[in-house]
């Protein structure tokens, strides 16, 4: 087994200058799938080329889709129909990745053959029951040992639309109930306690078919087709979180953000940021391929702990371990509750922040669904991300701001979302090394 990836941050000077970050992960995985069982051929740009996205076209070239890639981040999809996909004639790996499995088991649950969706040991231990009883509901049959990965799809069998509220509000468990739907006889509605990103409805009406958003629901019908259609992607928000909270924490720093998508179901951490006293300008704001994007202007500013509202949770989960840090570096006390959602992601984030952060010199107590931040001094140490990508680059925030160096421990999977986020770092100021330099 090799040794696991170690980094080395350390307190830096001012994060200065302009920067781009990768094509955001969710758009890229649903614009695959969309591509590849619309009718004729669609352009991606800005496709992000991490391990977790190039997963997916995997998956879907193992399924007779032919897919090119002209220069990077390009890829044109020639799309086989609703009905085209061929059965893989291996399981089919998910890599990393909770948001193609999940995916993958609604459209792949419409289909005429078998399928099995595999993943790496992170992965197999996420559960998947959450998809699979309400596709149960449709018809679909899907064995999965415990509720955890390999799922097991069996194909042949007719699906009806339902109309479902899922017990914890979740982006990919309404995904793939819709991506299910597309299949189904009659009409599939999905209703929400709490609005979760709609990246999946916006794509499903810029392919064409018809889908009808409330306040609190989604509802489609079946029976309808997809049309090859030009998707841009936008900057990824998440990968850009941690660029706005270095910039945010390090006195002196100033920096631009160009062309990051600003989806209101996403971009949670801003508005809980901003009550804690950050400082952060959207400029140029536009519409590009039915998403918002702008320009994120970020200047250091003093944070001050708060009570997180549960009302951004939804709208921020992928960010909470980035939060933590700002709530490390803040004064005073910040509160995070209804976040259970955390447990379950590619590590329990929040036992995994809070361990990291405690071996930092920050008092942090976790309760079942969040957590109790006190803020002040970060001390250097050594930590562990748990093979988690965002665990792993949140602390290389917080060496930045650190007494000393903090040395990270397994940071592999960085790459499953940010490739080149090293590179990205080191140009906007970040003192952060690796063994071979």
């Amino acid at each position: 087994m090799s040794e696991p990836v170690v980094w080395s941050s350390r307190p830096s000077g001012p994060i200065r200058g302009e920067l781009s970050v990768p094509g955001d992960k969710s758009i890229s995985h649903r614009a695959i799938m969309l591509a590849a069982i619309a009718e004729g051929s669609s352009r991606i740009d800005g496709f992000l080329e991490g391990e977790d996205t190039r997963a997916t076209a995997a998956a879907f070239r193992a399924m007779g889709v032919r897919i090119d890639t002209p220069v990077p981040s390009q890829r044109i999809v020639h799309g086989v129909g609703l009905h085209g996909l061929q059965p893989s004639s291996a399981a089919i790996d998910c890599g990393n990745s909770g948001t193609g499995m999940r995916l993958l088991a609604g459209l792949l649950a419409g289909q005429r053959f078998d399928s099995t969706l595999t993943g790496d040991a992170s992965l197999s231990r996420r559960p998947m029951l959450r998809v699979i009883e309400p596709l149960a509901q449709m018809g679909a049959h899907i064995e999965a040992e415990s509720g955890l990965p390999p799922l097991r799809i069996h194909g042949g069998r007719s699906l009806r639309g339902i109309r479902y509220v899922p017990p914890v509000a979740s982006a990919q468990v309404k995904s793939a109930v819709l991506l299910a739907g597309l299949y189904a006889d009659g009409v599939t509605e999905l209703g929400e306690v709490h609005a979760t990103r709609d990246y999946t409805e916006r794509m499903l009406a810029a392919f064409g078919w018809p889908v009808e958003l409330g306040s609190d629901r989604v509802r489609l019908a079946g029976g309808h087709r997809l049309r090859a259609t030009d998707i841009a992607v936008p900057g990824d928000f998440s990968s850009a979180a941690f660029f706005i909270v270095a910039a945010t924490l390090v006195p002196g720093s100033e920096l631009v953000l160009r062309n990051v998508g600003l989806n209101p179901r996403r971009t949670g951490l801003l508005d809980v940021l901003r009550e804690m006293g950050a400082r952060i300008d959207v400029e140029h704001p536009r519409e590009q391929g039915g998403e918002r994007v702008g320009d994120l202007v970020v200047r250091h500013a003093p944070l001050r702990g708060i009570e997180v509202p549960e009302r951004h949770v939804p709208d921020m989960i992928d960010e909470f371990p980035i939060l933590f840090v700002a709530a490390a570096a803040a004064r005073g006390t910040t509160v995070v509750r209804g976040a259970a959602e955390l447990r379950v992601k590619e590590s329990d984030r929040i036992a995994t922040m809070a361990v990291g952060l405690r071996a930092l010199g920050v008092g942090v107590r976790e309760t079942a669904d969040g957590a109790v931040i006190e803020g002040g001094a970060l001390h250097g140490g050594r930590v562990h991300s748990r093979g988690d990508h965002r665990v792993a680059m949140s602390f290389a925030v917080a060496g930045l701001v650190a007494r000393s160096e903090i040395s990270i421990v397994d940071c592999a999977n960085v790459a499953t979302s940010f490739p080149g986020f090293l590179d990205a770092a080191r140009e906007a100021g970040f003192a952060i090394e690796t063994p071979a330099g």
